[in-house]
């Protein structure tokens, strides 16, 4: 194995708590009620996506623009006031995969504004080799389509790649791709399909690092 992928929200970061607050103050906004729970829903899909996914549980006649606009408000007064919020065990996997020459690049749904941002104020941005987001391909999760573009760019075969997601969207895009998924749950737990195709499920980044030692053994 020559490479690791990671995803971002969810997994690298504690951002979906996040996520869901602004969606709940964004819903009261708009009139439709806390709408938190969509998250849920969402993970791991990108904005063109997630627009359908909220058009069939609100309406056609849904504030789409509001809902994000608001949302985005409550995240930018946050992230004023607050770092982005590292995983356990995101340091120390980093260094230990630098260290050991992997190539590391990252595959996100979110906005590549939003993810930069949250990479260099974690100050790992400069781990990464490639990154590939939501509004740089057409299919999103779980699609494969963001996995093999990050591939694509590490000039490097899906097969020697490990994906590490949170989502079930996530972990059947990398999958998809051909890429050895590692989960580590966040909001959302593996159910039946997932565990019969992950190479494994952990309890966080650092119990990944400890995986990926054995495997030097």
């Amino acid at each position: 194995m020559e490479a690791v992928i990671f995803d971002m929200d969810g997994l690298m970061f504690d951002t979906e708590l996040v996520f869901m607050e602004a969606w709940n103050y964004a819903g009261e906004k708009i009139g439709v009620g806390k709408a938190g729970y969509m998250v849920l829903k969402t993970l791991g899909l990108n904005k063109q996506e997630s627009d359908i996914v909220c058009q069939q549980e609100f309406g056609e006649n849904f504030d789409m623009d509001g809902l994000r606009r608001y949302s985005k408000e409550f995240i930018s007064n946050y992230y004023k006031n607050n770092k982005v919020p590292a995983k356990k065990g995101l340091y120390h996997l980093l260094d230990y995969l630098k260290e050991r020459k992997f190539h590391l690049a990252v595959a996100s749904s979110s906005p590549r504004w939003e993810v930069e941002q949250h990479l260099k104020d974690a100050g790992v941005f400069e781990y990464f080799e490639a990154i590939v987001c939501g509004d740089m391909i057409e299919k999103s999760k779980p699609e494969p389509d963001i996995y093999l573009a990050a591939c694509e760019s590490l000039a490097l075969s899906p097969l020697v790649c490990y994906a590490i997601e949170d989502s079930k969207n996530g972990l059947i895009s990398a999958y998809r791709a051909g890429c050895v998924p590692l989960m580590v749950p966040d909001l959302w737990q593996p159910d039946d399909e997932v565990r019969q195709f992950v190479a494994g499920i952990f309890e966080d980044l650092e119990k990944v690092k400890d995986y990926l030692e054995t495997k030097e053994i």
